[in-house]
């Protein structure tokens, strides 16, 4: 009996590098930016300098919607005309309607699509895509497939370091207040995904270069047990000397077999601001392993940013 042929979809906020999408066979539904009233679709016609360009020019924080099931049917109904089954992997339920809409749409497939809710977005989705395509490459099931991959939706570490709360603040998730005080303190939020939200782990003083050893030394302190196949380090258009530095400080406390290094996407860039930077891979199975909590700050500071999440 020959063998199923299963594709691999995910959308655009999985932040997964073009080429390395295309070597591991992994189409992309891309969500869509609205600049100026023009809709532009992430990772195919609008760039970071086009995001960060358009907020400077009109202070206007860019606008992102999700696919339609329309738009979901036919992609699926596509990307099967060349395979058996197909599994589609989506940012967090929590954060968009992009799951609801591909759940209502994998209805008319008849069983030949299962949409996977990630519960996380960016790179922190894109590992759990690149997992499964390992499980399909060894030739695992369809439902084998589906299984690790759902097992897998609550081990990603999965974290940014914010340059600046602007983009926070402009929407909806940082006070006013809040905003102007980090700036003048210069306080980098990390935020983190836990049950398919984002929070605030941690916030740094200081430079974001100085911050970056911090950080990644707390999360390793925090999260330690990891898969060592791979991790990603995902920026939203940081210089080489940061991404330099994050690289340096992730080789010298963790053994990866591969660091993807990597600009995120418009649409997750949208809510990060410019200069963010985040280290994200699979959390290993010790049982013993702690999930990152929030860490109190010195009690001056947070008088000032208690409402910055």
């Amino acid at each position: 009996m020959e063998k199923e042929k299963i594709i691999i979809t995910t959308d655009s906020t999985a932040d997964i590098p073009a080429k390395l999408a295309r070597k591991r066979d992994i189409r992309i539904s891309p969500l869509h930016v609205i600049l100026d009233g023009k809709e532009f679709s992430d990772g195919v016609d609008v760039s970071l300098k086009d995001l960060f360009g358009y907020y400077e020019k009109t202070g206007n924080l860019p606008k992102t919607s999700a696919c339609s099931c329309e738009e979901y049917r036919a992609f699926f109904e596509k990307n099967l005309s060349d395979g058996d089954r197909l599994i589609h992997f989506s940012i967090s339920s929590e954060c968009s309607c992009s799951n609801a809409n591909a759940e209502a749409a994998a209805e008319e497939f008849g069983g030949r699509v299962k949409v996977i809710d990630s519960r996380y977005l960016s790179s922190g989705q894109g590992l759990i895509v690149l997992k499964a395509c390992d499980l399909r490459d060894e030739g695992l099931s369809f439902e084998d497939i589906t299984d690790a991959s759902l097992a897998l939706t609550d081990r990603v570490q999965t974290s940014t370091l914010i340059d600046t709360t602007e983009f926070l603040h402009k929407g909806g998730r940082c006070s006013a207040v809040a905003a102007v005080i980090s700036k003048i303190l210069k306080i980098h939020p990390c935020v983190y995904m836990k049950d398919g939200k984002l929070s605030v782990m941690k916030k740094y003083v200081g430079s974001l270069t100085r911050s970056i050893g911090s950080y990644v030394e707390d999360i390793y302190a925090k999260v330690p047990y990891y898969d060592d196949k791979r991790a990603f380090i995902t920026h939203t258009g940081c210089s080489e000397e940061i991404v330099d530095a994050l690289v340096k400080k992730v080789k010298e406390l963790y053994n990866f077999k591969e660091v993807i290094v990597n600009e995120a996407g418009a649409t997750v860039a949208v809510h990060a601001g410019p200069n963010a930077i985040g280290f994200l891979y699979i959390k290993g199975e010790n049982k013993e392993q702690t999930e990152a909590q929030p860490v109190s700050e010195k009690k001056k500071i947070n008088r000032f940013v208690k409402n910055l999440a």
